[in-house]
C-alpha cells in the first residue's frame, strides 16, 4: 500500500503520532497541530493525502473505521529485542580498543541505546537510509538490533571497526573504509537520508565531519545530520568556534539537546555531550568540502602536530632513489590514481598514518619502487604476524623490505619494489586498478561491494578477495 507518509521524507515520525491519533477516533484539527509540533501545511498535506480515507465533521477529522487497520502499520512501534542494553553491554565490552590518535572515547551502552531509540522515535528507519560518520561506539548495531530492516551504512577510517560490524551485524550493515580528510567515496556521496556523527571536538574535525555529512545526504535540505558535541562550561569560546564552524557550511540548529550523550572517559567535559540536530539549508551542498587537515586533539594528525623534518624527508628520498631510479614526491592521499614511469620511484610520508594508510597507498601507487616513512611503532610493523599479514596482502603487486629504526629509532621505511604481473594476472589486474569498482574487475565479487573501489573496501574484504583470486 502506498502510504500517505510516504511524501515527508525523514520527518515522518510527528505524522505517524497524527495517524495513531485519527485512528482513534475524532481529533480537532488545532489539537493534531499541538500534538504533532508540525506546521498547519503539513498537517493539512497529511489529511489530504488520506482522501476518502479520512472523515470530517466541522473541524474534527477521523480515519473512517473500516479503513482503520489499513493504517495500524504506519504508526507501529519497532519491535522490542529481548534486552537492547544487556546486548549492547557486551557488544561494547568485545569492541576494539579505542585509539587516542583517532579521539576514541567509548560512549556508555545506556546513551547508545538511548541514540537508537531517539532515531526511531524521530525517524522512520523502516524508510530512511541512515548513514553513521564513524562509528567506534556501535551505535549502528544498537539501530539494527532496534530495526533489522533498516537501510545503514558506516563510514570509518579505522578497519578494525568495520571488521567487527561486519561480524557482529553478518553483514546486514553495510561497511566502507574513508578517511575524511581525502574525500568522501562516491558509492556512499548522496545515498543518505540521515546522517550520524560523534566527531573529533576540535572545530576543524567538527567541520570536516559535518561537511562529509553533508556529501552523504541525498537531498541535503531535507535530510538531517545528527552530531554529538560536548565543551566545558568553563571555555565558551570553544563551543562558539565549533558552532560556528557547522553554521558556515549553511547548517540551523533545528535542535540541541543537553548532555544527551554520556561517556567512559572525557572528564575535562563532564563525560558529556549534547546533541545536534542540524538541517542544511540549501547552499550546503557547496560549502561541503573539507580538507586534509590536523582535526583530532592528540597524536601525529592532531591540530598542533608538527610536519615531519627536512633530514626525514631526504633520507626517504635517498632510499626511493638508492637503484639509480628517478624520484617523485607524493602526499599521503590514496583516492586518486598514481601511475609513473617504470625508471621512477616514489617517496610518501606517512609518519601521521593512523594505521590504514600504508596497505592503501601501496594498493593506489603504481611504480617500479614505492619507499614509504612510517613510525616505527605503525601496526603493520609490530609483530611478525602483522608484517606478513601486509606482505602478503600486497604481495601480487609488490615485494616489501621492512627497514626497521630507519632513518632514526623513531621511525621506518617501507621499500615496495614491483614483481611481474604474470605471476597472477587475475589478481595483479585487480590490485593495479585500486580504483575501478570492483564489480567491473572482478564479475563474480559480492553483490554489497561491487559499487566500491578496491581502495574503499574495509581491509578484511580486501584480503577476501586476495584469497578468492588465488
Amino acid at each position: 500500500m502506498t502510504s500517505p507518509l510516504d511524501a515527508f521524507g525523514v520527518q515522518a515520525r510527528p505524522l505517524r503520532l497524527a495517524v495513531s491519533l485519527l485512528a482513534h477516533g475524532w481529533q480537532e484539527f488545532d489539537e493534531l497541530v499541538r500534538a504533532t509540533a508540525e506546521p498547519r501545511r503539513g498537517v493539512e498535506d497529511l489529511l489530504a493525502a488520506f482522501g476518502d480515507d479520512l472523515e470530517r465533521e466541522g473541524t474534527a477529522v477521523r480515519l473512517r473505521p473500516d479503513a482503520v487497520p489499513r493504517y495500524r502499520e504506519l504508526a507501529g512501534e519497532a519491535a522490542q529485542p529481548g534486552d537492547l542494553l544487556a546486548t549492547m553491554t557486551a557488544a561494547i565490552a568485545d569492541v576494539p580498543p579505542p585509539l587516542a590518535a583517532l579521539d576514541h572515547v567509548q560512549a556508555t551502552p545506556e546513551t547508545v541505546v538511548a541514540r537508537a531509540r531517539w532515531l526511531d522515535e524521530q525517524y522512520d528507519l523502516r524508510r530512511t537510509r541512515l548513514t553513521f560518520v564513524g562509528d567506534h561506539d556501535l551505535t549502528s548495531l544498537a539501530v539494527h538490533a532496534l530495526r533489522p530492516e533498516a537501510r545503514l551504512t558506516v563510514v570509518d577510517v579505522d578497519d578494525r571497526i568495520l571488521e567487527y560490524l561486519d561480524r557482529r551485524s553478518e553483514r546486514s550493515i553495510r561497511t566502507v573504509h574513508a578517511d575524511l580528510r581525502f574525500g568522501l567515496p562516491l558509492a556512499v556521496a548522496g545515498k543518505a537520508d540521515v546522517v550520524f556523527s560523534d566527531p573529533p571536538y576540535t572545530p576543524e574535525g567538527m567541520g570536516l565531519f559535518a561537511a562529509r555529512g553533508i556529501e552523504c545526504l541525498a537531498d541535503p535540505p531535507e535530510g538531517r545530520l545528527v552530531l554529538a558535541y560536548g565543551y566545558s562550561p568553563r571555555h565558551p569560546a570553544l563551543g562558539h568556534q565549533v558552532q560556528r564552524a557547522l553554521l558556515s557550511l549553511g547548517l540551523a540548529f533545528e535542535a540541541i539537546v543537553p548532555a544527551f550523550h554520556r561517556y567512559a572517559g572525557a572528564q575535562a567535559i563532564g563525560s558529556a555531550a549534547d546533541l545536534y540536530v542540524c538541517q542544511p539549508t540549501a547552499r550546503a551542498r557547496k560549502k561541503g568540502k573539507g580538507k586534509q587537515q590536523g582535526i583530532y586533539t592528540h597524536g601525529p594528525q592532531s591540530v598542533e602536530a608538527r610536519g615531519t623534518s627536512a633530514a626525514l624527508l631526504d633520507a626517504l628520498v635517498a632510499l626511493a632513489g638508492d637503484t639509480g631510479h628517478d624520484v617523485t614526491v607524493r602526499d599521503a592521499d590514496w583516492t586518486k590514481p598514481a601511475t609513473v614511469p617504470e625508471s621512477t620511484a616514489v617517496a610518501v610520508d606517512l609518519t601521521a598514518a593512523p594505521g590504514p594508510w600504508l596497505a592503501r597507498v601501496l594498493l593506489a601507487v603504481n611504480a617500479g619502487r614505492v619507499a614509504l616513512l612510517v613510525p616505527n611503532a605503525h601496526p603493520d610493523l609490530g609483530d611478525q604476524r602483522s608484517q606478513q599479514a601486509l606482505m602478503d596482502l600486497v604481495a601480487p603487486k609488490y615485494r616489501l623490505r621492512l627497514l626497521r629504526s630507519t632513518p632514526d629509532n623513531k621511525h621506518a621505511v617501507v621499500v615496495a619494489d614491483a614483481v611481474p604481473g604474470n605471476t597472477n594476472a587475475a589478481v595483479h589486474a585487480v590490485w593495479t586498478r585500486a580504483h575501478g569498482r570492483v564489480g567491473n574487475l572482478w564479475p563474480q565479487a559480492p553483490a554489497d561491494i561491487a559499487d566500491l573501489r578496491l581502495i574503499d573496501l574495509p581491509r578484511h574484504r580486501i584480503a577476501e578477495i586476495r584469497a578468492a583470486l588465488g
